[in-house]
């Protein structure tokens, strides 16, 4: 092992469990703070789908990344204002009583400031994987990138399982003991916050310095950037079929996104409001633990039938694996099961089929990003797809709350009609060997 290999290990791994923490709790804990803390259903799905806007639009500003400072200043500085964020989150948690929650409300200002840092959170965390990505590429030569592929890909879904899972059931037990649920979330954003300030005083210490790693202010080469990356924009804008593949990127997930910000609430509430009533640990549980081990095999297995039989040969298959799952939440809609052994199996079922079917979508990005702007045009699509996740979350609230839960997941199988129609413009786009 070299020494660039060997320094590695001191970094790499958690660069990415850092990439990792502040998307999931800005995307998913988000959900679960809120609900706990009684935002309406409609409310809170239009303003954390609205979090999503800083993935939506990094590309924009990813070419100043390169112009002003440097990368490694750039990961420094973005993980200390993020640890900042979680402390400020510690303060602006809403406090409702006991009524107001049961009541689904909440002290409005309270709830905005929380709002404000969660979006603080989201723009810096986005430039954060704009700096660490291009720092990786920097900081190692070709074949330690290769070897670390895998090991940047593992610790980044570690903090999945962390994000989603483990502090939502520290919150939920936290919460359960001491009968405070506003402490609890505190205690949660703590254990965030000291996190990220070890990780931020290890990457002082240990993220090398290489020597492609400078500003471009004042450079020529600064300008050229710019020029470049419109050029990207418009090269990728003008590519051959470019509308099946906006719409395959924008509406292959439609259903899915249409029902994510609305598992959580289904989950929490009782059974008297149409929900599953469970606690806010078992649900840290079923969503962060099982459902995320269930997502990755979903997506190792998707990955290995796409690379034996071509993505054109699968896309409809993956299509149905991302869809006709979702009918386990019509399903427990209306049988409203107790069994956490049930609702986990419900869960992971889903959640296989999503990673399985989702490799379609990553794929087809890949392989549409290909060309001259081949960085730029996939950092494009990456865009895309996070506005495909948050269009639909814009209004799945509202559509829930008018037509209750079994309903709104008819909706949203109906709607998987949507996802066979632009995989079939796809399809069509596609050589017969890829």
């Amino acid at each position: 092992m070299n020494s660039i290999s060997k320094s590695a290990w001191w970094w790499v791994p958690t660069l990415y469990f850092a990439e990792g923490i502040p998307y999931f709790i800005v995307n998913n804990i988000s959900i679960m703070l809120f609900t706990d803390m009684g935002v309406p259903k409609d409310v809170m799905s239009l303003y954390t789908s609205l979090l999503y806007l800083p993935w939506v639009i990094k590309p924009l500003w990813s070419p100043f990344i390169d112009i002003i400072r440097t990368k490694r200043w750039w990961i420094l500085s973005t993980e200390a204002v993020i640890c900042a964020c979680f402390i400020a989150l510690t303060l602006s948690v809403p406090t409702p009583d006991g009524s107001m929650m049961a009541n689904m409300q909440t002290p409005i200002g309270m709830f905005a400031v929380s709002v404000i840092v969660f979006y603080l959170i989201a723009l810096t965390s986005a430039t954060h994987d704009i700096a660490a990505d291009g720092f990786y590429m920097l900081a190692l030569d070709g074949r330690t990138q290769t070897a670390f592929v895998g090991i940047r890909s593992t610790f980044y879904r570690l903090s999945s399982i962390f994000g989603q899972g483990v502090l939502v059931v520290i919150a939920g037990e936290i919460g359960r003991r001491s009968g405070n649920v506003p402490f609890a979330w505190r205690i949660v954003f703590l254990i965030s916050s000291a996190i990220f300030l070890a990780i931020t005083v290890l990457h002082f210490f240990k993220l090398p310095r290489p020597s492609d790693d400078r500003s471009t202010a004042g450079d020529a080469s600064g300008s050229r950037i710019i020029r470049g990356f419109g050029q990207a924009f418009v090269t990728f804008f003008r590519k051959k079929g470019i509308r099946a593949a906006l719409a395959f990127m924008l509406l292959y997930r439609f259903s899915e996104a249409l029902m994510l910000k609305i598992v959580v609430p289904f989950f929490k509430e009782p059974l008297s409001s149409g929900g599953l009533g469970m606690t806010t640990s078992a649900i840290g549980m079923v969503n962060g633990t099982v459902g995320v081990v269930a997502l990755l095999a979903g997506g190792i297995a998707g990955g290995l039938a796409a690379a034996k039989w071509s993505l054109r040969k699968c896309l409809f298959p993956m299509a149905a694996a991302l869809t006709l799952p979702c009918a386990v939440y019509v399903y427990m809609s209306i049988a409203q099961p107790s069994s956490l052994w049930v609702v986990s199996a419900c869960v992971a079922f889903e959640q296989f089929g999503y990673g399985f079917g989702f490799q379609a979508y990553m794929l087809f990005m890949m392989w549409f990003s290909e060309g001259e702007f081949k960085t730029s045009h996939y950092a494009i699509c990456t865009g895309l797809m996070a506005m495909s996740m948050m269009i639909p979350g814009l209004f799945a609230g509202y559509l829930c709350e008018a037509t209750g839960y079994r309903a709104f997941f008819w909706i949203v199988m109906a709607a998987s009609a949507l996802t066979f129609l632009v995989s079939g413009a796809a399809r069509r786009m596609l050589g017969r060997n890829n």
